[in-house]
């Protein structure tokens, strides 16, 4: 009787999976959170095994990619954001996003083969439209010339 009463003794509770049986669970804590960031990295690791993009995907890598388009959504946020306030507008539309990707040189170049629905065009008024400056200083010309010094009144 003795032999199977010590069996159980030693055994801990079942779905301790290595814990100690009397210590409390601790509260999980995400690759995001131990990371600093705001996009899911867990999501984009499994994007990245589903995608099959490599046969093997290391921990580091959707730490980094996670990262990296973050960068860019915050980068790309602020400048929509700055194009939202100069046209004294609270909501960014996709007008915005277009000019905050077409004005900044590295955007526009990441981003060059992209289409943005209801974006429009850059404004920008070729030059060999627009009216000559000859024509505008020939047309002052001819005004009346700067009047000389007044002679003194005579009091």
């Amino acid at each position: 009787m003795d032999a199977p009463s010590t069996a159980a003794v030693g055994k801990a509770k079942k779905g301790a999976a290595g814990r100690k049986a009397g210590s409390p669970r601790k509260k999980s804590v995400s690759r995001s959170v131990k990371a600093g960031l705001q996009f899911p990295v867990g999501r984009v690791g499994r994007y990245l095994k589903k995608g099959r993009y490599a046969q093997r995907v290391g921990t580091g890598a959707p730490v980094y990619l996670a990262a990296v388009l973050e960068y860019l959504a915050a980068e790309l946020l602020e400048l929509a954001g700055n194009a939202a306030k100069d046209n004294k507008k609270s909501r960014i539309i996709p007008r915005h996003l277009l000019l905050a990707i077409r004005n900044d040189e590295e955007l526009g170049k990441l981003l060059a083969g992209v289409t943005i629905a209801h974006g429009g065009v850059l404004p920008k008024i070729h030059a060999v439209l627009l009216p000559k400056k000859t024509a505008e200083k020939a047309a002052k010309e001819p005004k009346s010339p700067k009047k000389t010094a007044k002679s003194p009144k005579k009091a």
